[in-house]
């Protein structure tokens, strides 16, 4: 983020940058008329002309170098970023989690444990973030989280990212089926707290604006009551 801040600081400070050609120019011509009459005092002798062609080219140089510079800053500020940290796992097994068919009717709520799927705000016409936001009303002992992405054209991995501690989690991200699919499984001994979670699977796709009729998600979890199983698209 602090480099997308700076970025953005760049691409401003380099556009609003407007060099002032004929002061430029001024300051060069007094610096060079300077040197040569330093030159002059510290020999015998008048020192031998310079022709105004030349003067006037070394000038045109040095303006140019320093034009240049400027509208370099504004290529760099104007580079962009990946959009997000770019992983590579193995393939997740077939099938989506245990205990969840995944096919059917959504469900976005069982019990204590409520689900949406949505595309994040921030997502453009190259790139996109799919959101699971999962609630639990109590602690989960077991949860296995799955985003799938259809492939809709040019659609690849860039990176994922979840609420919770990235330790606590196994995360596979692979394509099967015309699908990329994004999974995460709690690891054995760890603990969901109530509260809200995101999981986010990031990825590029085909320009335009692209539709995620065909995406969706399911998570099975594990509590004290008993197992809970959500489903849902976006």
């Amino acid at each position: 983020m602090a480099d997308e801040n700076l970025r953005g600081e760049l691409r401003e400070a380099a556009l609003a940058y407007r060099p002032d050609r004929t002061r430029m120019l001024a300051r060069v011509e007094r610096g060079m008329a300077g040197r040569a009459e330093a030159r002059t005092e510290g020999r015998r002798g008048p020192a031998p002309a310079r022709s105004w062609p030349r003067i006037a080219l070394a000038t045109a140089a040095t303006v140019g170098a320093l034009i240049a510079g400027g509208y370099a800053v504004a290529a760099i500020a104007e580079a962009p970023g990946p959009p997000g940290k770019v992983t590579t796992r193995p393939l997740p097994p077939a099938g989506p989690p245990a205990g969840d068919t995944g096919r059917g009717a959504p469900r976005p709520e069982d019990g204590p444990l409520w689900s949406d799927g949505s595309v994040d705000p921030h997502s453009n016409i190259y790139w996109s973030q799919s959101n699971v936001t999962l609630k639990t009303g109590r602690p989960l002992t077991a949860l296995t989280v799955e985003l799938r992405i259809a492939q809709t054209g040019g659609v690849a991995d860039t990176g994922h990212w979840s609420t919770r501690p990235e330790s606590d989690f196994t995360v596979t991200v692979g394509e099967r089926g015309g699908v990329l699919v994004y999974r995460w499984t709690l690891k054995p001994g760890r603990t969901v707290p109530a509260g809200q979670h995101v999981f986010a699977g990031q990825y590029n796709h085909a320009e335009g604006g692209r539709d995620a009729k065909d995406d969706s998600y399911a998570a099975s979890a594990g509590s004290a009551g008993g197992g809970l199983h959500v489903r849902g698209a976006f």
